[in-house]
């Protein structure tokens, strides 16, 4: 995987040459509108990175409105897309509207999360982030520098925030991002044959086992 602004001059040829190797393209931290979105789209832009993160949305210049990257993924109806659903980077609202629109086969949940996810201690002095309000945040200015929840974290919040069900919920932290990479074959669903990464949960949605290639690790 590979993420470029497609606005970018030589974007669309590097595009097409990734995916002649295998390497996903996507749009991500770009300024494009509908026009560079489409013309990527058909470049080999199949996927968007973290929507709404970085890119614009619907917005005007001088007296006329345009749309946005976000629009514009909405627009394409075989565009990809993932989102953070730490509970911080986007409201349960935003994350709502992306469910409806794209629905879960279009959608990959994602964490963004900074190394402190799986760490108890304190942040290293020597970062230039600290954690305030379950987040990690840049120093200085007003900025989130990632998220440190767990992919679990997301699934309850797309169930118990979104009201989504759990089985889309599951499907968009599993099977979606694994045939988004290519990899179905290998993980996202329980088949035989597939690495055995199983989860168990509580009926709140906690993690009561955890297997790792049929191994249980928790």
């Amino acid at each position: 995987r590979w993420d470029a602004a497609p606005e970018q001059p030589g974007t669309k040829e590097f595009a097409q040459e990734l995916s002649k190797r295998g390497i996903l393209p996507t749009i991500s931290h770009t300024q494009a509108e509908y026009k560079d979105v489409y013309e990527g789209y058909l470049s080999g832009f199949k996927h968007t990175s973290q929507l709404y993160n970085a890119m614009p949305g619907f917005h005007k210049k001088n007296e006329y409105k345009y749309e946005g990257t976000v629009e514009s993924v909405y627009l394409i109806d075989d565009m990809t897309t993932e989102v953070i659903a730490d509970g911080k980077h986007l409201p349960a609202t935003i994350l709502r509207l992306v469910y409806v629109i794209k629905g879960p086969e279009k959608v990959a949940l994602v964490t963004a999360a900074l190394s402190y996810a799986a760490y108890n201690g304190p942040v290293n002095p020597d970062d230039n982030v600290y954690i305030e309000d379950g987040v990690c945040k840049v120093k200085g200015v007003k900025h989130l520098a990632g998220s440190i929840a767990t992919m679990d974290t997301l699934v309850k919040n797309m169930v118990i925030k979104v009201e989504t069900t759990l089985k889309d919920a599951v499907k968009m932290a599993s099977e979606t991002p694994a045939k988004i990479m290519g990899v179905y074959d290998k993980v996202g669903s329980i088949e035989k044959g597939k690495e055995a990464n199983i989860l168990i949960l509580n009926y709140n949605y906690d993690i009561l086992s955890v297997w790792s290639h049929g191994v249980k690790v928790k």
